[in-house]
């Protein structure tokens, strides 16, 4: 059974209170960079610590692709993605600082998406409209603008949250103090909108997927799950694959033999992609899968603004950077050109980890002394 949180109708900022617990915001219509608007939007958002009297203290932190708005623990107990680096003590103090995250417009963890209701009543599906990173930061405008906050002390976010966080920076300059991009680019290049091109024909091409109108009938989940396969393979690295699985078989099935295809078992490493699939298709939903996929195909922060470096002028905010050596999605050397890019002299910092990509969320500890030296005090 899916577990993906289509936006419920809700009075202004319900939801319950406390640190780490889901609430919904209605912010109104949302102008769309595509064209038109869409109408009576809702944002799922979680907060962390208490805002300050002059309200200098409040930090957003960006999810990933799938990620939802639960960065860490707070009182409900439920771990966060990344507790590690918010909590109290940690780098991102929620004793000292007002932490927000925002579900993504489009997503399905709280926010209007394709599962939610469209003015008459209907999910919006197939209807939809598409959505860019752009969208998605100036609907969060809106509900900073509902929470009382004028500038944010800092913008964090890694692989798709970056590019969220970098557009903050450029959209609003005057309201970012500081901004943290890792594991992304300024631009989502050829390669990476190939890989998400063959993970939405994955999605599209399972018939259950209908077009995107499947609400209320079978689920599109073989789709998404050979979507969430290959992601997954673009999220780790060849070395920690083979150190973790090498050629080995998955417990006793028996991966070369049988007579028929059907008949062979697995290797160690299908089994984990099957597992990761698994995973993803009991708590996301197809449609909005596609929508923010999309989103982060058109990323591209020098679009209508002239050069990448023309592009990056307008930004005031001081800047952090960093990469994982060893992704292989969004490459160090693309971190290395919008640092280059940058006004002033912007250093890339690097996660040392086999892991691949995916380090800028388990490995996030090893920029804890550089992130609190360079926005959280020392």
């Amino acid at each position: 059974m899916t577990t993906y949180l289509p936006a419920p109708p809700s009075l202004p900022l319900a939801g319950a209170r406390g640190d780490g617990f889901l609430r919904i915001a209605p912010i109104g219509p949302v102008v769309l960079d595509a064209g038109g608007e869409l109408p009576d939007v809702q944002l799922g958002f979680e907060t962390w610590g208490a805002l300050n009297s002059d309200g200098s203290n409040a930090v957003l932190v960006h999810h990933a692709l799938t990620g939802s708005s639960h960065v860490a623990r707070g009182a409900s107990g439920e771990e966060g993605w990344w507790d590690s680096l918010v909590g109290p003590g940690r780098t991102v103090d929620t004793d000292r600082y007002f932490v927000v995250s925002i579900n993504m417009i489009g997503g399905c963890y709280g926010s209007t998406g394709p599962a939610s209701l469209d003015p008459e009543g209907s999910p919006w599906g197939s209807r939809f409209p598409f959505i860019t990173i752009r969208d998605s930061v100036r609907a969060e405008a809106l509900l900073m603008d509902r929470l009382g906050i004028q500038r944010w002390h800092s913008v964090l976010g890694g692989s798709m949250g970056g590019a969220r966080a970098l557009e903050w920076a450029l959209m609003y300059p005057e309201r970012v103090e500081r901004c943290a991009v890792i594991a992304c680019t300024a631009a989502s290049s050829a390669e990476q909108i190939a890989f998400a091109q063959a993970q939405l024909q994955a999605i599209r091409l399972d018939p259950a997927f209908a077009g995107g109108d499947y609400y209320g009938g079978e689920l599109p989940i073989a789709g998404l799950g050979l979507a969430r396969r290959i992601a997954h393979i673009t999220y780790r690295s060849e070395p920690e694959l083979t150190l973790r699985f090498g050629r080995s078989a998955q417990d006793v099935e028996q991966p070369f033999g049988g007579v028929l295809p059907t008949e062979r078992g697995r290797y160690q490493v299908e089994s984990y992609l099957d597992h990761q699939a698994a995973k993803l298709v009991s708590r996301f939903d197809a449609n909005s899968y596609v929508i923010l996929t999309e989103a982060l195909m058109s990323h591209d922060a020098a679009r209508d603004r002239g050069t990448l470096q023309q592009a990056l002028r307008v930004a005031t905010a001081r800047f952090f950077i960093a990469a994982v050596d060893t992704d292989r999605l969004y490459f160090p050397g693309q971190s290395d050109l919008l640092a280059e890019a940058l006004p002033g002299h912007v250093p890339v910092h690097t996660i040392r980890s086999p892991i691949g990509h995916d380090a800028f969320l388990t490995q996030i500890h090893q920029l804890d002394r550089e992130l609190a030296e360079a926005f959280f005090g020392g």
